[in-house]
């Protein structure tokens, strides 16, 4: 017996797996407590208008779909070999490893005649994205086998004629010594809904609060606070240093000090920005500078 989501409660997919740790740091740092048994799938979570069930994020789309679950987390990779009508709230642009893009890859061993996707025609290739990459050839009007694989697709390429394969850094296929003849698709985790559950007022109002607090928790992950003290004379030195740096509408916060010759100035800038802009500060005047991490940046 199928169990649907219910009309109480906002049923919140999480996904099991390489995305797992990951999803429940950004869940923490945008204010909500996730708690996970390592036995079950049924997480608690500080919030009682939501339960929280976990699928892995192969599934994840269907059972969205379907309206077991109300909204939840995979990547644009499984929403697409599922082939799933689901509505997408917003990306988010965070995984396991790194904040770059999943990319899956056509790849052939070094040593392989293979350089185009045509030299495979009359082939086998093996994929745990089995739809995609089948539908990849067809469209280019190949005749290639596509196997699934249950894991270790990379030692395949050398069994088969080539592999599908999912990469972000690229030291896997560097270290199984393969080479890339093409993209197939590149994908960043998403969070989508049921349509049915969309037209609910009140979920698609719990939806939308909880892709807002997402996507600033992902934006304060990436930013610092910096606070500093600047006396008056300095202050237009400073702040020409800043806005060199800032988007024109991002200008700095500003507050008197008891020391009417002295202001504070605060703002929030990249971590790739302050560590070159301290130095310059602290030569135009700027003193008493400190940074903090953000939890959260809304725009």
């Amino acid at each position: 017996m199928v169990h649907k989501a219910t009309d109480d409660k906002l049923v919140l997919g999480i996904p099991k797996g390489s995305l797992q740790d990951s999803t429940v740091d950004l869940f923490k740092r945008a204010g909500y407590d996730i708690q996970i048994s390592s036995r079950s799938y049924f997480p608690g979570i500080d919030d009682d208008q939501i339960s929280p069930l976990m699928f892995r994020a192969q599934e994840m789309s269907r059972y969205v779909e379907d309206g077991i679950v109300d909204v939840g987390l995979t990547g644009y990779d499984w929403i697409c070999e599922n082939e799933s009508d689901v509505h997408e709230v917003c990306e988010l642009v965070y995984s396991k490893a790194t904040a770059r893009p999943a990319r899956w890859i056509l790849a052939v061993p070094e040593e392989s005649p293979v350089q185009t996707p045509e030299d495979l025609d009359g082939g086998v290739v093996a994929t745990e994205l089995v739809g995609v990459t089948t539908r990849y050839f067809r469209d280019k009007g190949l005749n290639v086998k596509v196997e699934f694989s249950w894991g270790a697709t990379e030692v395949k390429a050398r069994m088969l004629d080539g592999i599908v394969d999912v990469t972000e850094t690229g030291s896997s296929l560097k270290a199984n010594k393969l080479r890339v003849i093409d993209t197939l698709l590149t994908s960043t985790p998403r969070l989508i809904a049921n349509k049915q559950a969309m037209a609910i007022e009140w979920k698609r109002r719990k939806i939308e609060n909880i892709a807002l607090l997402l996507r600033g928790a992902i934006a304060g992950k990436r930013k610092v606070g910096m606070k500093m003290n600047v006396p008056r004379s300095a202050l237009e030195a400073v702040t020409r240093l800043i806005m060199d740096r800032l988007p024109p509408e991002k200008s700095p916060t500003l507050s008197p000090l008891a020391d009417e010759a002295w202001v504070a100035l605060e703002i929030i800038v990249e971590e790739t920005v302050e560590r070159d802009l301290i130095p310059d500060l602290k030569r135009a005047g700027a003193s008493g500078i400190f940074t903090y991490p953000l939890n959260k940046v809304i725009p």
